[in-house]
């Protein structure tokens, strides 16, 4: 066959095994790290951030695929990123974040151009990996500097929803417990500082974004969305929305009763999982306070929800605050991420929490990555390196440990331990200053067998009436795999 036809063939096959990734089933064996562009790595000078200036930092899509070996480096096999929009700029704010739309037919020139956005792409799936973008449907930006703040201005400010047809009329949100109010109204106090919503009862709002996303996805060979602002529009516009785009959608539904965001499950793949976040987070904020909140939202979450594994586990992002701010125990922030890698979902890991940034609420969680070094030796890097390793082995092992949900063998105080197929889970929420806890768990579901803990190398075994005892050190969390199963995943010399 000639060269050039071969690789011709090569690389459409290769675009083809990309592309069929961009399914809800693929999405799930995958680990995403998520990127503040503006905040994540720049191609010039690595100047200081202000985060209270809310001003850009210089980090742009280049960047980020100067940085693909440090993300790659992880483990990770996805990214998802900022918004690309242009956006628009208030009162000395600015829309680094990439949430304030302008112009939804132009890249932000802060970012970079369309060529680097397909750079960015083509880099990623060069190396197998995917690429989310997020995207907002349900308003515009503030008002630019000086702007009228009238709406029959709208034409003069917004591409391309131009007319004030397009738009609710202002009105606050006054109650979160009105759906109508939820979805009518927009987000800010006044027209002056508010985000204009969109009317997407409106069909030319309809088509215009359905239209738009299918070019998004298709011109920049995106194989997910995470869509913002979910439940501030009405349930029955996003399927149309998601239809055309064509690929994995997680929406943002931020609250955390899984009776409210479980039927948002109904019109897309996949939410990010805020019920799970703030039990999650309060097992792990202070030492030895249980899971059993943890574990009744585990199956509360089963019985809400149409596909539980197509749900985005985080511990942290752009509008939370980092979890080093709300406690600097290392071990409990180590078992927090711990069940994040390996808890059923799609795990997602927000930029710098591999470095322990930690950053309050916004813009103090947003900082600039550069001003760490992007060090590869850091415990959190290493320590998620190594899950996302085991995660890589046994993707497609015959126990499906990424596909199987979690069944609880143990629980108390400041131990849990889960088996999600043969992989087995240990946490503890002793702490840092703990010594030595040993936990004995009795199973006749585990597999009788020597088993080694990936993080420490420890082996421990299973005796034939189904018991094993681990024992953690300084609070620090196990997982364990068969030992016979490690062969070839680079993990405890295997």
């Amino acid at each position: 066959m000639h060269v050039k036809l071969f690789l011709s063939l090569l690389t459409a096959l290769s675009s083809a095994l990309v592309t069929s990734a961009a399914t809800a089933s693929q999405w799930k064996n995958r680990t995403i790290y998520q990127i503040v562009t503006d905040r994540f790595a720049t191609t010039g000078a690595q100047s200081s951030c202000n985060l209270d200036a809310r001003q850009y930092c210089g980090g742009n899509l280049r960047g980020i695929i100067q940085k693909l070996d440090y993300i790659q480096g992880m483990g990770f096999d996805a990214i998802w990123i900022s918004p690309v929009v242009s956006n628009t700029d208030l009162q000395g704010q600015t829309g680094y974040h990439g949430y304030w739309s302008k112009d939804i037919y132009s890249i932000n020139p802060h970012f970079g151009t369309a060529d680097d956005l397909k750079a960015l792409s083509s880099a990623l799936h060069s190396r197998g990996m995917l690429l989310m973008v997020d995207v907002v449907a349900n308003h515009m930006g503030p008002q630019d500097k000086g702007a009228s703040t009238g709406t029959s201005q709208y034409t003069s400010l917004y591409t391309p929803f131009s007319d004030p047809s397009h738009y609710h009329n202002f009105c606050t949100i006054t109650n979160y417990n009105d759906q109508n109010n939820v979805e009518q109204c927009w987000l800010g106090s006044s027209p002056q500082d508010g985000l204009p919503d969109l009317n997407t009862e409106n069909p030319a709002v309809v088509n215009l974004w359905n239209s738009w996303i299918k070019g998004l996805v298709s011109n920049y060979t995106v194989d997910g969305i995470r869509i913002d602002t979910v439940k501030h529009v009405r349930k029955d516009f996003w399927p149309g929305f998601v239809s055309s785009a064509g690929v994995y959608s997680i929406g943002e539904v931020f609250q955390g009763d899984p009776a409210y965001v479980g039927p948002y499950q109904q019109v897309m793949d996949g939410l990010l999982n805020y019920p799970l976040y703030y039990p999650l987070t309060r097992a792990f904020q202070k030492t030895n306070q249980g899971f059993n909140e943890l574990i009744n939202m585990v199956n509360s979450i089963r019985t809400n929800f149409k596909d539980p594994m197509a749900l985005g586990n985080f511990l942290e992002n752009q509008d939370n605050p980092r979890f080093p701010s709300i406690t600097s125990d290392t071990a409990l922030n180590t078992n927090a991420i711990t069940y994040v890698l390996t808890g059923d979902g799609i795990p997602i890991i927000y930029y710098g929490e591999e470095q322990r940034y930690a950053g309050g609420n916004d813009p103090y969680n947003r900082e600039a990555l550069w001003g760490s070094g992007y060090p590869t030796n850091s415990p959190l890097y290493v320590h998620i390196q190594k899950v996302n390793k085991l995660r890589k082995k046994v993707q497609s092992a015959s126990d499906a440990p990424l596909s199987t949900p979690l069944t609880s063998l143990y629980n108390s105080s400041n131990a849990w331990a889960f088996k999600k197929g043969n992989m087995l889970v240990v946490l503890s929420s002793a702490g840092q200053n703990s010594g030595t806890q040993t936990v004995s768990i009795s199973s006749s579901s585990l597999p009788v067998t020597q088993m080694t803990d990936i993080l420490s190398c420890s082996t421990f075994n299973v005796n034939s009436g189904g018991s094993i005892s681990v024992t953690l050190n300084k609070g620090l969390p196990a997982v364990l795999y068969p030992t016979s199963g490690l062969g070839g995943s680079g993990l405890c010399g295997r």
